[in-house]
């Protein structure tokens, strides 16, 4: 069968080789925010779609049996544009979303729902930690009292957007110690982070921990109804049971 894979995560990566390993014609999708993302496996394009209707053509130009969602659980965007246009069109669509991280014993977590929040909960001159992308960086404007770090895979392109803060380049994975070694060095106060989950870049929330430091955590936004699953075993039985 045919399945156009919306990639941009190590789920993605694992179930992309897994289904061309069983003889599946698989298309990856990547939205081009990494600039040298790793291989899939697979016939890869890149650079999005070019908005909804985009999508729409190319699905009505390239038909295909099924569409996985296996980007990051905050494309938000992506999802429900995914859900709704496989929807009207009648595209049968999985989403493979990890679940969350949960605090364990020793852990100092809140929670907030919109970036907007920070500055209700950080205190004024703190040294911030941003480990979510530059994507969503400029809605962090409620910290102009802090100074902000924020982590990115790729060198910037442009300025801070800020005047108080730097870029941080870095690909993971980070070892805890690495984590706890870097958070040391740049003297961090609090560490922010969406509820991505995942084991890979669980390391910055243990080396917290271990530093009894603070975690803000931005919560995900529910997710579109319809078919969901949280690892690569599970969409495989998924797809077995329904193919």
């Amino acid at each position: 069968m045919k399945i156009l894979l919306l990639a941009g995560t190590s789920e993605a990566r694992d179930l992309s080789r897994a289904l061309v390993a069983r003889g599946h014609h698989v298309v990856a999708s990547l939205a081009g925010a990494t600039r040298a993302p790793r291989d899939l496996g697979c016939e890869t394009r890149v650079g999005g779609f070019g908005g909804e209707q985009g999508f729409r053509d190319w699905l009505a130009n390239n038909p295909v049996d099924l569409v996985i969602d296996a980007t990051h659980p905050f494309a938000t965007n992506i999802t429900k544009r995914t859900a709704r246009v496989c929807g009207d069109l009648g595209v049968q669509s999985l989403q493979v979303r990890r679940g969350p991280w949960a605090p364990e014993a020793g852990d100092n977590w809140r929670f907030i729902d919109h970036p907007q929040q920070a500055g209700d909960v950080i205190p004024n001159g703190s040294r911030v930690f941003l480990a979510t992308g530059r994507q969503t960086l400029k809605q962090f404007s409620g910290l102009a009292s802090c100074y902000l770090i924020c982590r990115q895979i790729d060198p910037p392109e442009g300025p801070f957007p800020f005047e108080n803060g730097e870029f941080r380049v870095g690909r993971p994975p980070f070892s805890v110690e690495d984590e706890v070694g870097l958070f040391t060095d740049l003297k961090i106060d609090w560490l922010v982070v969406k509820n991505a989950g995942g084991a890979m870049s669980r390391s910055k929330l243990d080396a917290a921990r271990r530093m009894g430091m603070p975690v803000l955590m931005i919560n995900r936004t529910a997710p579109p109804d319809g078919p969901q699953v949280a690892t690569v075993d599970a969409a495989l039985e998924w797809l077995d049971a329904h193919y």
